[in-house]
């Protein structure tokens, strides 16, 4: 399923999602804030991930060595949080969690973005989403190993631990200071400097919707935030439109291009 899911464009409006809910941990919100250069570079932050997360999938060999590669860069990541407690980037608890939203967040996109998953897709996407974290070197015994595991441990991250950090409301903010793209080809980022003063409000705007809109409800109130019934329905005539339009894309224009090539190789 992550073969199909994981490098289709569509996905890009759900990881804003999931990197709130990641940092509404205060532990690995404190080290976002203290070790991240998102602030300094987000686009090229952006584009590292984005990188990271297709190997996971589309990496053959690479996949594990990306996971190696993702554990010593996080090796020095260390600190205090905003309630003085000391926190480290691998510690089992933080590391599962970043791992452990991608699940949620991609079975409650689907419902707006494609067709809702059946209970045997989403048991099969769950079995595929241990095997990344085991790419990314989290053991079994640190992630729940079934669904009826999984929402019981997640609803107790989100009664106990999650809030509305500082980075979350920096993520979410309508006037970020957010630097001129700095990626695409000369003529886009030429486009993108002579219009940014008026398109970055915009974007702000979109992104905090489709961050609060693409996140599960329950973890929406966990964080403590708001949600209206008219957001819902925008959010839902937008799906309609990305479920007509996405599925009739050209292979080339549908999958970013690590997934492109790697579905291309695999035919061949």
């Amino acid at each position: 399923m992550l073969w199909s899911l994981a490098g289709d464009i569509r996905m890009l409006l759900t990881l804003p999602a999931a990197l709130a809910m990641q940092v509404a941990h205060p532990a690995v919100g404190a080290g976002v804030d203290d070790h991240s250069v998102f602030r300094t570079d987000p686009w090229g932050r952006g584009e590292r991930s984005l990188t990271s997360l297709q190997l996971w999938v589309y990496g053959g060999e690479e996949a594990a060595a990306e996971g190696r590669r993702l554990r010593a860069l996080h090796k020095t990541i260390q600190g205090t949080d905003a309630h003085g407690r000391a926190y480290h980037a691998l510690t089992p608890a933080y590391y599962a969690w970043v791992h452990a939203t991608g699940y949620p967040v991609f079975r409650h996109a689907q419902q707006y973005l494609g067709r809702p998953f059946t209970e045997a897709q989403e048991r099969a996407l769950y079995a595929e989403w241990l095997q990344v974290g085991r790419i990314l070197g989290i053991h079994d015994r640190d992630m729940p190993q079934t669904i009826e595991e999984f929402w019981p441990y997640y609803q107790k991250v989100l009664d106990n631990e999650l809030e509305e950090t500082a980075v979350v409301k920096e993520l979410l903010a309508t006037d970020p200071q957010l630097p001129v793209p700095d990626r695409g080809p000369r003529w886009l980022r030429l486009l993108l400097r002579l219009t940014w003063p008026w398109l970055c409000p915009r974007f702000a705007r979109t992104r905090r919707f489709l961050t609060i809109g693409l996140m599960p409800p329950d973890a929406r109130q966990a964080i403590g935030l708001e949600w209206t019934d008219a957001q819902e329905r925008t959010l839902r005539r937008l799906g309609r439109v990305v479920r007509a339009v996405v599925p009739v894309l050209p292979e080339r224009l549908r999958f970013m291009p690590i997934a492109r090539r790697a579905r291309q190789a695999a035919r061949r």
